[in-house]
């Protein structure tokens, strides 16, 4: 079921230096990294300076908003044209897609609808994602 306006929240533990993310509008695809939509990104203490709550290369932060080793919520919010995350409550990213954006060629990065998708980004990269709960908005 495809889903445009929803809130998501799922629990999150990352190991030391690993690199992940939670897709949302995306859609499957048997290979390669998900076009479709965008990447909230989870990296606490990977090299990537994008940091836990990013919407990659959309709307970035470089503070660390969790801990690895330790259990977080992580929020995706997205009403209309704005794109709210929360680190346990508090907000960390909010994106407001201007009008006329127009979605890119290599990765889509554009409100639309679409499914989910959770990512380890790498052999060496633990994220732990349980509790995941959606409700449509």
């Amino acid at each position: 079921m495809p889903f445009k306006n929803f809130h998501l929240k799922v629990e999150v533990m990352t190991g030391p230096h690993s690199n992940g993310g939670i897709y949302f509008h995306t859609k499957y695809q048997p290979e390669g990294w998900p076009k479709g939509g965008f990447e909230c990104q989870v990296n606490n203490t990977h090299g990537d300076w994008k940091k836990t709550g990013s919407i990659y290369d959309v709307a970035n932060t470089g503070l660390t908003a969790a801990q690895d080793n330790k259990w977080w919520t992580q929020e995706i919010i997205v009403e209309g044209n704005t794109v709210t995350v929360l680190g346990d409550g508090k907000k960390v990213v909010q994106y407001v897609e201007p009008p006329g954006a127009k979605a890119g060629n290599d990765f889509e990065r554009k409100l639309g609808e679409g499914t989910f998708a959770l990512q380890g980004h790498d052999p060496n990269s633990i994220i732990r994602y349980r509790n995941i709960r959606v409700k449509k908005l």
